[in-house]
């Protein structure tokens, strides 16, 4: 089982600073001590292309006088804290300026790798040259040293090379080096005998060592990669770029997986990697490592260490803040599976393009609303869930359709919209309707025939919609057109034309099983935010699920929720968190004041329950078990709080 309560550790110093003169075993272990730090992910050799350790294949960094990766394994495995050993793979300054023959080379343009060489950064090498050989001999240098206990591999992942050893193999093996399908073939060919040749030196010497290959993002559904680890680090740092809803898209797909363990990776930073001298406020590393074990996933939080190898008590009593907090959550979290009631068919599964703003909208739409679900891929077995959402930009081949189709016929749900179900020119899925085609028209307007917050007005959707024909089942919304596109020959007003009452089609339908929606409602809010999207697919879903939805909360929409199971123990757990988030400078998304949350009212689907507890506190709470249901109230909520429902 992974640690949960890790740190990684980034060393990457240039040739021109002083290290390690301030090294000291008994700080080193003092540091991971007020962080309660279970495991640090410490360095053989950076991005520079130094080793920290002295060695036969490499060269050690030229002001490092003793083995600094010994010293720290030795003071790690003194106060039992694990210490996986981190070696720069795709970055190598020292031997990028000493081999040139060794270069990725990023286009066969002379001006642009100009460009890229003259760039202040660190550059990328080609897998496949002897850079590979010279990288392989340093992991198993590191391994039969010190024979660590993991081994985690940075910056690596298929990449389009041009330079002439590239561009020689792929002729040699007939492919055509102007043929863009060609050079992404040969780039994944390269990458996948990276992952053997490395792989492989690990495995020589150890078949236990973890071994983790960081490419900054897991690809839902490419599993040549994802099971080439022996675990995943989900990288997310919210103020770095990816923003607070970023971790929950990713570690949905995660934990759909089943059978990987993972870990949600953030930062102690202010921005982002590299970053000497910034923190961020104690409450905003409470609730991201809250926010990763609510997930299923263990915690690891970046640091950088100084240059002289003292390591920063600011920042470990910072970690502390947050660490000291999971550690006594442990019990409640060991071998939790978390429940999901609804599956979403990644967009990036099913067509490669990453990150889209259709999955990038649904996660929104369904963390928003608490509902419990997961991202899966083509390989899922959707049995194992109540609720199917295709949106509007996933792929459906025969044999996902076959396995659709079946999943209907056994009583399982389905919401479709836009293109995700058709193909040439018709639906692939019976729902009791035709269809008639793609709108000429943008922005249409959706006219609710529910309630809506502002009562059923006509709302304008900036997004494509699919016309079509209902021959049977339940119209939830209608669908009005402008009176014309917005053009030079004949406009109105500021934005688009007003809608027009005699040109109606049928919006969204429901019928059996079934649920379609003609707008591309999912890629809309990921882009732009409106109400309106969210509040028809609230609508269809309640309808669809009604009382087989597990949990029912009245936190705001800024919260997260998540249930998870452990069996052994016969109790579920509820993890509720709440922290809103403040945009600081141009676009840094922080947490810092927290408000607590007062008396969350709570209805849980659950076999017949004993008891409902606070944990870890153990106050016990009062609650009333009718229907097969669970109903409580959580007096506070405080970042995170967690209900323990035993059985």
């Amino acid at each position: 089982m992974l640690r949960k309560r890790q740190v990684h550790l980034d060393f990457h110093t240039s040739e021109f600073v002083p290290v390690g003169n301030k090294f000291s075993k008994e700080q080193f272990q003092a540091a991971l001590k007020a962080g309660h730090v279970d495991s640090i992910t410490v360095f053989s050799k950076c991005h520079h292309g130094w080793s920290y350790h002295p060695t036969e294949v490499n060269e050690m960094h030229p002001t490092l006088n003793f083995d600094l990766l010994g010293a720290q394994l030795e003071a790690c495995k003194e106060i039992d804290v694990n210490a996986p050993v981190y070696i720069s793979a795709g970055f190598d300054e020292k031997e990028y300026l000493k081999r040139p023959e060794w270069r990725w080379c990023p286009s066969p343009d002379a001006k642009e790798i100009e460009e890229y060489n003259n760039e202040v950064h660190f550059h990328l090498l080609c897998f496949n040259t002897g850079y590979l050989d010279f990288l392989c001999a340093q992991i198993e240098e590191v391994m039969v040293k010190y024979n660590p206990c993991g081994i985690f591999l940075d910056i690596i992942g298929p990449r389009v090379c041009y330079c002439e050893k590239c561009i020689a193999d792929m002729k040699a093996l007939g492919m055509n080096p102007e043929s863009e399908a060609d050079r992404e073939a040969f780039a994944q060919k390269v990458f996948d005998n990276y992952l053997a040749e490395t792989n492989e030196a690990v495995r020589k010497h150890s078949e236990t060592a973890t071994v983790f290959h960081n490419r900054g993002h897991v690809f839902p559904g490419d599993k040549r990669y994802i099971y080439s680890n022996s675990h995943l680090e989900l990288e997310s740092l919210p103020t770095g770029g990816w923003g607070y809803d970023h971790f929950p898209l990713t570690a949905s797909y995660a934990r759909s997986l089943g059978d990987m363990e993972y870990l949600g990776m953030t930062g102690k930073f202010h921005h982002s990697w590299g970053e000497f001298g910034g923190y961020k406020h104690p409450n905003a590393l409470i609730y991201e490592t809250a926010l990763s074990v609510a997930n299923g996933a263990g915690c690891s939080i970046g640091d950088q260490m100084h240059s002289l190898a003292e390591m920063n008590m600011g920042t470990y009593n910072l970690i502390g803040k947050a660490y000291a907090m999971i550690e006594e959550k442990e019990p409640w979290l060991n071998g939790a599976i978390n429940v999901a009631d609804i599956a979403v068919m990644s967009v990036e599964a099913t067509t490669g393009e990453r990150e889209t703003r259709d999955d990038v909208g649904a996660n929104r739409m369904l963390l928003e609303n608490h509902f419990l679900y997961n991202f899966v891929d083509a390989d899922a077995d959707l049995s194992a869930y109540k609720l199917l959402v295709l949106p509007e930009g996933a792929r459906i081949g025969e044999e996902l359709l076959a396995k659709i189709k079946s999943f209907i016929a056994n009583g399982g749900k389905v919401i479709a919209t836009g293109n995700s179900i058709v193909k040439d020119g018709r639906f692939i899925l019976d729902f009791g309707a035709e269809y008639l085609g793609k709108s000429e028209l943008n922005p249409t307007y959706f006219v609710p025939a529910f309630e809506t917050v502002n009562g059923t007005p006509e709302y304008v959707m900036r997004c494509d919609f699919n016309k079509f024909e209902v021959r049977e089942g339940e119209v939830v919304a209608r669908m009005q057109n402008p009176y014309f596109n917005r053009t030079l020959e004949h406009f109105c007003s500021h934005m688009h034309a007003p809608n027009n009452p005699e040109n109606e089609f049928a919006g969204a339908v429901i019928n059996g099983n079934v649920a379609y929606v003609g707008w591309d409602i999912f890629s809309g809010y990921g882009n732009l935010g409106h109400l309106c999207f969210k509040e028809l697919f609230t609508h269809i879903i309640k309808k669809m699920m009604d009382d087989e939805i597990t949990v029912f909360t009245s936190v705001p929409d800024k919260a997260v929720i998540t249930y998870t199971k452990q069996e052994k123990e016969n109790r579920n757990i509820l993890h509720l968190l709440f922290a809103h988030t403040t945009v600081r400078g141009k676009n840094t998304e922080v947490i810092e004041d927290t408000v607590p949350l007062y008396n969350v009212k709570c209805s849980v689907k659950c076999d017949e329950c004993k008891k409902i507890t606070l944990v870890p506190s153990g106050k016990e709470l009062d609650f009333e078990y009718a229907d097969g249901r669970a109903t409580f109230t959580v007096p506070e909520v405080d970042i995170h709080q967690m209900v323990e429902i035993a059985y």
